[in-house]
Parts: C-alpha cells; structure tokens; sequence
C-alpha cells in the first residue's frame, strides 16, 4: 500500500483510541483490512476498504451517523408530520443528514430506537434473515396463563402468520400486575402487543430496551445519543456485514 492514510491516522480519527493506542492494536494483530490481518505500522489504507478491528467493523466515513434514541408514549416513529404531531423528527431537529429509523414503535410504545443514514445498515437490521434481536419490557394484566412461555416460544397463529419469541419471563408480579420481559427477531407490525393478547395478557405499557447490542440504558425519554465505536462495530457484525 504506498497510497492512502496510514492505518493508525485512520483508527484514531475513527475514535478507536490515541494513535499509540491504534499503534499497539496493529502491532497485535488485532486490525484487518479486506478480510487480511496487517501488522505493519506503514500500512496505508484508501476509502472504501473495510477496516475490521477484533473482528468489528470500523466505520471510517465521517459522514455517518449511528444514534440511539428514547422514543416516549405517543411520540410517533416518523421524521416528519404534516399534521403537526409529536414525532421522533423533533428530536434530531437541525440535523443535515437524511436519517432513516431502524424499525418502527407505535405511537403507544415506547423506548429504544435507532438512527443512521446507513441506508445497508438499516435494511439489514430490520430484515427477518439477519434475526436482530430486540427485548422488550412489558405490563400485563394477569394472570399469568399456565404453560405461557412455552406457548409462545413454540409460535402463535396471528392474522397475518405464525409467530414466536425466542424468550420470555416473568420479571416482577404485583398482585394481579406483572412485569415480563419478551426478545422477538421479527419486526412486524405491533407484533409483542399481538402475541402477548393473544395468549391472554393485554399489555398497558411496552417498552424496547434492547436492539441486537445497543441498550437503552439509563438515555432519558426524548433524548439522542452517539452509538460508540463498539455499538457500531457490533450492529455491522450482528448484520452480516
């Protein structure tokens, strides 16, 4: 490689770490660049080459942008209202890149949602082959069914198709309230909310906490924030990219 930026310029700019830091990385045997492990500290990349550290991807393109965002109730999942309603738009307003929501909440959930205009990255998370994960905390009205959770991870037949979680348990109980804890791969339409009515537990309020390896965390509702390299490198991974 004689042309492009020196690897570490790259990983640092990245925010991998401080250029000693990248330095060391490559000196490891820890970055590869096109599926090639390269530990020499000469090495120059160009654009376009996919930069790989501990086997997550390194986005190098400053023009992108990965946000984590707490959707509140009756906020909708749109950027934009012609109507003039609350929208998620409202929060990223200023922003000059076009953003695109990485799956949908309805209006009466709440939650974890994600931003990019990685359009690749964005198609690939919403579609059922790649099997994203996403965890759900929900309050039902009890009680609890016997043979629940076993019911629904087997499948249930809703109106547009069968469908399952790939976990489910029972957090907290307060009286006749519970608190439950569903991870689901699909994205359809309202799809926690039908499946839980559909075994007898009505939800009251349903919020996303998890998507593949982003956390909602402690982020407040109506509040955005950067992803980290990390999350970044981990959602790729979780892609298939």
């Amino acid at each position: 490689m004689t042309e492009g930026i020196r690897l570490q310029k790259v990983l640092a700019t990245a925010g991998v770490g401080s250029r000693r830091a990248c330095e060391e990385l490559i000196s490891a045997g820890r970055v590869s660049v096109d599926g090639h492990v390269v530990d020499v500290l000469g090495a120059r990349v160009n654009p376009g080459q996919a930069i790989h550290v501990d086997g997550l991807r390194i986005i190098t393109d400053p023009e992108r942008v990965y946000l984590a965002l707490n959707k509140p109730r009756g906020m909708l999942t749109t950027l934009s209202d012609p109507q003039g309603r609350s929208c998620v738009g409202d929060i990223v307003r200023g922003r000059d890149e076009r953003l695109f929501h990485v799956g949908r909440l309805d209006a009466d959930s709440e939650g974890l949602l994600l931003l990019t205009n990685d359009g690749d990255l964005a198609h690939r998370l919403m579609h059922p082959s790649h099997g994203v994960p996403k965890t759900y905390l929900a309050e039902v009205a009890g009680p609890l069914p016997r043979g629940v959770g076993r019911t629904l991870r087997e499948g249930v037949d809703l109106e547009d198709g069968r469908a399952a979680v790939t976990e489910f348990r029972v957090l907290d109980r307060v009286g006749k309230r519970l608190l439950v804890e569903v991870e689901v791969t699909e994205g359809r339409n309202r799809l926690v909310r039908r499946l839980l009515a559909a075994v007898g537990l009505p939800v009251d309020r349903l919020v996303r906490t998890r998507m593949g390896p982003v956390v909602l965390g402690e982020l407040r509702p109506g509040r955005s924030r950067v992803l980290t390299a990390d999350e970044v490198g981990a959602l790729h991974k979780a892609a298939g990219l």
